[in-house]
């Protein structure tokens, strides 16, 4: 397709898109559901899932092979604008001890799912199809680990934010936590990736970037952010220009690294200076990504999944697998983490709850390692129904927290706040 005919084909699915997350909103927000979880769904429904089950003309005429690119490119635009929010609201709080207790829920994140996904894969090697051609076990297995170790970091913000958890000591704990465990668990996912080409570059250059980032960020970040919200020879065209070229030069250079762009859009808004001057850069860019940009993004990846796949009693064996491993890895090691460094009940379960949604970082994966050539279509679908479930139970298991809590007054329970302002 030319430009020229795409432009009418992106124009009519957007309002497709908007207007059918809208309506899975407000079905979903029935139930408690935040948005984010509807546009998750809201792309399965619109893929070969559903749509393109029942009625294959309108979603292939709807959303053509050539549209699907741009849809990701646009999507991601929204992504980095909201995360830089998200970064922005993270560093207007302050929790005593938080670094060593993130770490530590972090660390059991990882390991706990890695572990049991290589395991899973290595027991039932042979018997399930979910093996790309070419691909070794052992590359498989690891996938198979990484995927599961994710946390939907992006995801779990936007949860945060829509359901009242931010500036909770659960909230930013899970907020560091996720950013500690995705940033290992791309650094791990380069690692796969370049054994199964057999090249050890890219992992060196994710690790080796992600240092050279961090170092950056830390002596000169600060400074340069400070300098663009408060320069008076500045207006506030300028500064919001200025914000759009950093987010997105960071952006580039994460993404470049294999550590993608949501991380250096968050880090930006972490050294954000609090002024009123930011205050209005944030206050203008949040609404157009949540409402325009961020459906498209969610949307993309339901668009490449097809739970007809499922049908094979093994795959689907082996999906069940998946998911209670999933759960069993991140939901009950994160909350025995948090348990064994002093957290309250009610803090260590909803830090299991929030840290146990996969979501879009786990698509991300997916897409990765299936245009690497190193996931089939059934390992994918697979995969994206452990991210849906783990994300689509979040909100319940809050609330079941919730409830369980007020059936017992004597109960401790969780503070509203044990943050303070900067």
């Amino acid at each position: 397709m030319t430009p020229t005919e795409l432009a009418p084909r992106f124009f009519i699915a957007v309002t497709v898109i908007l207007i059918f997350c809208k309506g899975v909103a407000w079905l979903l927000g029935k139930a408690g559901q935040p948005a984010v979880v509807s546009e998750m769904l809201a792309g399965v429904l619109l893929g070969p899932s559903l749509l393109g089950l029942f009625l294959p003309e309108v979603q292939s005429a709807l959303f053509p092979a050539p549209l699907l690119p741009v849809l990701y490119v646009v999507g991601q635009v929204g992504l980095v604008l909201f995360m830089f929010q998200a970064g922005y609201a993270f560093s207007a709080h302050r929790v005593t001890g938080l670094a060593g207790t993130a770490g530590v829920v972090s660390l059991a994140g990882v390991t706990a799912p890695l572990l049991l996904g290589v395991l899973l894969v290595l027991v039932t090697a042979g018997a399930v199809p979910i093996r790309a051609d070419g691909t070794s076990l052992g590359v498989s297995a690891a996938f198979v680990g990484v995927a599961l170790a994710i946390t939907a970091f992006p995801m779990l913000a936007r949860i945060i934010t829509e359901k009242g958890h931010a500036g909770t000591r659960h909230g930013t704990l899970s907020l560091a936590s996720g950013a500690i465990d995705d940033m290992v668990a791309w650094i791990m996912l380069a690692v796969v990736l370049a054994f199964a080409s057999g090249r050890a570059g890219p992992a060196i250059v994710t690790a080796g970037g992600a240092v050279v980032f961090g170092l950056v960020l830390w002596l000169g970040g600060r400074g340069v952010t400070t300098a663009l919200m408060t320069h008076r020879g500045l207006n506030d065209r300028a500064r919001l220009l200025g914000t759009v070229a950093l987010l997105f030069l960071v952006a580039w250079y994460t993404d470049e690294i294999g550590l993608y762009a949501v991380f250096g859009a968050f880090a930006v808004g972490v050294v954000m200076p609090r002024t009123e001057n930011t205050d209005k850069v944030v206050d203008t860019l949040t609404p157009v990504a949540a409402t325009l940009f961020l459906p498209l993004f969610f949307t993309y990846s339901g668009l490449r999944t097809e739970f007809g796949l499922l049908g094979s009693p093994p795959v689907l064996f082996f999906a069940l697998a998946c998911v209670t491993a999933a759960i069993a890895g991140k939901f009950g090691a994160c909350w025995a983490a948090a348990r064994l460094r002093g957290e309250p009940s009610g803090v260590a379960l909803r830090v299991g709850a929030l840290m146990n949604a996969r979501g879009l970082m786990q698509l991300i994966a997916l897409n990765v390692g299936l245009e690497a050539g190193i996931v089939n279509p059934s390992l994918f679908t697979v995969l994206v129904l452990v991210a849906l479930v783990t994300t689509l139970m979040t909100t319940p298991t809050l609330s079941w927290i919730e409830r369980r809590e007020a059936r017992r007054p004597g109960t401790e329970r969780t503070p509203a706040l044990v943050v303070s302002n900067n």
